[in-house]
């Protein structure tokens, strides 16, 4: 996984590189944020904006993970291409 950006909640978000799965690039992107008893974290599947696991985050933070995303997956789909 690679350093995508740190929110100010401290939530850190990672992507992997590209993924080549059934005739298909994908990208994974993890988000991460510590707290006092571990941390919240949620995984997401690009293109298909598919939540794979979400643990600590209310629904309300992964609609705006999810508008974050839409926003973003074309950066994330270059920078995963690069590594």
């Amino acid at each position: 996984m690679y350093p995508y950006m740190t929110l100010a909640d401290e939530t850190e978000i990672v992507h992997s590189q590209i993924i080549h799965e059934a005739g298909k690039e994908k990208v994974i992107v993890n988000f991460e944020r510590p707290t006092e008893s571990g941390f919240d974290s949620a995984r997401c599947e690009l293109p298909d904006y598919k939540w794979l696991s979400v643990d600590g985050y209310t629904a309300e933070e992964i609609k705006d993970f999810e508008t974050l995303l839409h926003s973003n997956a074309h950066l994330l789909y270059q920078y995963a291409t690069k590594k």
